[in-house]
C-alpha cells in the first residue's frame, strides 16, 4: 500500500481564481486538486486533498491523518492566524507537517505575518502559488522517505 499524504486547504480555498485582487492566482481550486493528484501520483502516493470552511472539520480532518497519512500538507488560510484547536491538533500529528500558503504571507497585511500553524510546521511554502502546492507535496514525500530511510 503507498504512502498517504492529506493536503488539508482552509476557508475560501475552494473560492481560488475568483479573487478579484489575484492574491491566490488564476487557477481554480478544481485545476488545482487535478494538479496535485498528478504531482502526488508521480511519487506513487496516495493524496487526500481536502478543503473545509469549517475549523472544528480541519480539526477532525487532522485527528483522522494521525491514523491514516504519513504526513500531512495544510493551508488552514484566514484561520493560520487565530486558530489554536487546529495547532493543538497538529501538534499531536506525528508526521511531517508542511504548511502552505499561495501568497507571500509576509509581503500582505501584518495580521498575516504570524501563523498559528508554523509552530507544527516542519516547513513552511509561501508566495509561490500553485508551484508552491506542488512543491509541498515534494518536501512531505522526502520527508516521509527520509524518516523511513
Amino acid at each position: 500500500m503507498s504512502p498517504q499524504i492529506f493536503f488539508l486547504n482552509g476557508p475560501n480555498a475552494n473560492l481560488y481564481g475568483m479573487d478579484k485582487n489575484g492574491a491566490y492566482g488564476s487557477e481554480s481550486f478544481a485545476s488545482i486538486s487535478e494538479r496535485c493528484q498528478r504531482r502526488a501520483a508521480a511519487h506513487g502516493i496516495t493524496l487526500q486533498f481536502r478543503q473545509s470552511n469549517h475549523e472544528g472539520v480541519l480539526v477532525d480532518w487532522v485527528q483522522e491523518a494521525r491514523q491514516h497519512a504519513a504526513g500531512l500538507i495544510i493551508n488552514a488560510a484566514g484561520l493560520s492566524y487565530s486558530s489554536v484547536p487546529i495547532l493543538d491538533a497538529l501538534l499531536m500529528f506525528d508526521g511531517p507537517i508542511i504548511e502552505a500558503h499561495m501568497s507571500n504571507i509576509w509581503q500582505r497585511e501584518p495580521f498575516r505575518h504570524h501563523s498559528m500553524v508554523s509552530k507544527a510546521a516542519t516547513g513552511v511554502i509561501a508566495g509561490l502559488g500553485v508551484l508552491g502546492y506542488e512543491l509541498a507535496i515534494d518536501a512531505a514525500v522526502n520527508l516521509i522517505k527520509a524518516g523511513a530511510a
